[in-house]
Parts: C-alpha cells; sequence; structure tokens
C-alpha cells in the first residue's frame, strides 16, 4: 500500500486518498463513528483502542474537524450503503424461528 503524508503528523493518506492513522489500518472515519456512536471523549477513545496513542487520536480527531463536510458525507454514505445491505438480505433465519415461536417481535 502506498502511502501520502499529510499536514498532520499521525494521519497518512491511502492509495484512494482515504486517510487512515499512521502505523495502523485504522480509518480517521472508523474513529470519529465510534466517537459519535458511544459519544465517547478522547480519553475514552483511547481506553477503547489502546493501540492507538493520544496524539494519534487528537490527531484524528483533529483532521475530521478539519475536514468534517467530506468525512461526513463518508459516514452518511456508509449509513446508507448499510441500510440498503440490510434490507437486501431481508430477515435472518434465526429472527424467522424465534419471530414464529413468539419470541420476537
Amino acid at each position: 500500500m502506498t502511502l501520502t503524508a499529510t499536514e498532520y503528523k499521525y494521519i497518512e493518506l491511502d492509495e484512494r486518498h482515504v486517510p487512515i492513522i499512521a502505523g495502523t489500518t485504522m480509518k480517521v472515519v472508523e474513529l470519529v463513528e465510534a466517537q459519535i456512536a458511544y459519544g465517547w471523549s478522547p480519553a475514552e477513545l483511547h481506553l477503547n483502542h489502546r493501540y492507538l496513542s493520544m496524539s494519534q487520536i487528537l490527531s484524528a480527531l483533529a483532521y475530521y474537524w478539519d475536514h468534517k463536510q467530506e468525512l461526513d458525507a463518508e459516514i452518511q454514505r456508509r449509513e446508507e450503503y448499510i441500510k440498503q445491505a440490510e434490507m437486501e438480505a431481508g430477515e435472518s433465519p434465526l429472527a424467522a424461528r424465534l419471530r414464529a415461536q413468539g419470541l420476537l417481535k
């Protein structure tokens, strides 16, 4: 994988220009999604992602806030993809059995 340095010490762009946290395979958007989903502070992100340094986390969050519109669009695209995939997949066989048994509404 070819990486391109950015003005953010701990953020690199992969060959598709996706920002990733240097030294990892984690995309900036994945860290931001965790923060949004769980309401975690930077310290809580660090507790739950111990392989990341606080500097990496803060650099990723700074990158997010400086590129918020672009990354929010990516988050929205991911959410739409998940909704579409769930609709196409339909109900799981387990959920169908539980619903038939009256154990699931």
